[in-house]
């Protein structure tokens, strides 16, 4: 980098944050503006899972970003703990994902056999691995490089880390408008102030849309609800992240499980309901019988930013190279945390931009 850039990210969620802290610790002096509280949006409702096998069945972009970020985990935790000074929850404990039916257990043997990383197992096998599964079940595919990060302590982290590295933090500060010129930008807050700097970084998530950016790209990016339920658990402790077809459950070192999550279109409600919990409750308890004795702890709900094709939007606007996008993960904010910052950095700070951006211009939407 050349000197050093003012840069204002929009959004402090997990990719906010994690955009604004590599930024800084590059040597650029950011300031992050959030309308709530750091992690407010859809991270504080997250389980944290890191699970590209899982979420990118279909092999196609979203696994390729996936692996690349899972692969920085083990980095982006240990150097966001050393630089904070707080300690982390983070486990490569595998994930079994579940099939109920013969058709399931097909599709994932099939996608077992694609990948040596990936290892089928039949009913026995399963339940040997995992013993509180159902008996119902039709076999298993085990990712035994998986794992999970609790989001909580890891947002904790990432802001004492930007701090450190000379962030400063505008929370309960609505930004609404982004007007971009030649020689910079101009961020306009609710309460009538206006910042300049060298370029902005979008990363409000569901509510990009609704920022007043001056930018005619079509930024489609829409809120789905995700509920999600927090029990302690009272059986064995688990060993893996267990994925049915209609819940996960994360299983925290303090014998906690974190079962999500709804997949809803009610636009920008954020309440719990009860039809979510029944939904999780029941979902759970035929995935993992055990589960009727755990102890209801809390409901938590989120807004996760989705797009029509899944992808998230990275990238420089294509009407104003100083305005940059770093939204629309949907479910895979967590995982691509690390990636997404990278890329982000090394397109504002040096120039460079990475062939993935291609399928994540944000132009496309």
């Amino acid at each position: 980098m050349s000197g050093q850039q003012d840069v204002i990210v929009i959004g402090a969620g997990i990719i906010g944050c994690a955009v604004a802290r590599e930024l800084a610790r590059r040597g650029a002096r950011v300031r992050v503006f959030e309308a709530r509280t750091i992690g407010a949006g859809a991270t504080q409702a997250s389980a944290g899972i890191l699970a590209p096998y899982i979420e990118g069945h279909e092999r196609g972009a979203l696994l390729q970003l996936g692996l690349r970020s899972l692969a920085l985990y083990d980095a982006f935790v240990h150097d966001v703990s050393e630089e904070s000074g707080l300690a982390i929850e983070y486990r490569r404990c595998g994930t079994l994902e579940v099939a109920a039916d013969d058709v399931s257990a097909a599709r994932l043997r099939q996608t077992a056999a694609a990948d040596p990383e990936l290892r089928w197992l039949d009913a026995a096998a399963a339940r040997t691995q995992e013993p509180a599964l159902a008996t119902s079940l039709e076999g298993a595919v085990l990712a035994a490089g998986h794992g999970y990060v609790a989001v909580p302590a890891l947002m904790d982290a990432l802001a004492w880390a930007a701090l450190r590295h000379g962030v400063q933090i505008e929370a309960a500060h609505r930004v609404t408008a982004v007007h971009a010129g030649e020689q910079g930008v101009t961020v306009s807050t609710e309460d009538g102030t206006s910042w300049p700097a060298g370029q902005a970084v979008i990363a409000a998530g569901s509510w990009t849309g609704l920022l007043g950016v001056d930018d005619e790209e079509p930024h489609a990016v829409y809120p789905v609800r995700g509920q999600s339920l927090r029990l302690h658990w009272q059986g064995a402790p688990l060993r893996h992240i267990v994925w049915g077809a209609d819940c996960y459950v994360v299983p925290w070192q303090d014998n906690t499980v974190l079962v999500g999550a709804t997949v809803e279109d009610v636009g920008f409600d954020e309440r719990t309901t009860a039809a979510g919990v029944r939904d999780l409750l029941e979902a759970v308890c035929e995935l993992l019988p055990e589960a009727w004795r755990a102890t209801f702890i809390e409901a938590r709900v989120g807004l996760r930013p989705a797009t029509r094709d899944h992808l998230p939007l990275v990238g420089a606007s294509e009407r104003s190279p100083r305005v940059v996008y770093a939204t629309g993960h949907y479910r895979n904010g967590i995982l691509l945390a690390p990636l997404t910052a990278a890329l982000v950095a090394d397109l504002i700070l040096d120039g460079q931009a990475d062939p993935i951006l291609v399928a994540l211009r944000p132009a496309r939407a």
